[in-house]
């Protein structure tokens, strides 16, 4: 944990504050303190810079006011490309097609890109169990088995173990 990533992080949630708005009773969930937990669980298990940021930022450019020229400018054409690969096509109306869109253009960025969606897929399944929010827990499961159908066989990390985990928990959901 060195102290520039710590800074780093730092900024990243004060770029966040100043560009999201603000989570209401309606929201799906507060989607600051989701991006901190995300950007957080890669912290902790020792993720490089790169990853650890852009899985703070993935929703910067989906939900907030942030451009990509700024993310790029604050943290970097690598971060940027980590978020974009995050970010879902609104253009696309079927929801199972957005999501496969979006879990391969992942895999196409490579595993780094993998890990941000599972860490994002993860912390929606442990906060959508804790409200029993069975619809949106459908949304993880559609996200995870998108994940395991199109994950490359070389993408080896223990993030997707956790991740099957919680598959098979909500396994009855289908999806």
């Amino acid at each position: 944990m060195s102290k520039s990533l710590n800074i780093q992080f730092e900024n990243g949630v004060r770029f966040l504050v100043r560009h999201f708005p603000p989570s209401v009773a309606t929201s799906r969930k507060p989607i600051l303190f989701h991006d901190i937990r995300v950007g957080t669980y890669l912290y902790e298990r020792g993720y490089p810079e790169d990853v650890v940021m852009a899985g703070l930022l993935h929703d910067a450019i989906e939900w907030s006011s942030a451009t990509e020229d700024m993310v790029r400018d604050e943290f970097g054409a690598t971060a940027l490309r980590l978020v974009l690969a995050n970010t879902k096509d609104d253009t696309i109306e079927d929801k199972y097609e957005k999501t496969d869109e979006l879990i391969r253009r992942c895999v196409k960025n490579g595993q780094d890109a993998l890990i941000i969606k599972t860490a994002d897929i993860l912390d929606s399944f442990k906060w959508y169990a804790s409200q029993d929010n069975q619809g949106e827990l459908g949304y993880c499961m559609r996200n995870a088995n998108a994940i395991f159908r199109y994950k490359e066989s070389d993408f080896v990390d223990p993030i997707f173990d956790e991740l099957a985990i919680w598959k098979e928990k909500f396994e009855h959901l289908g999806q």
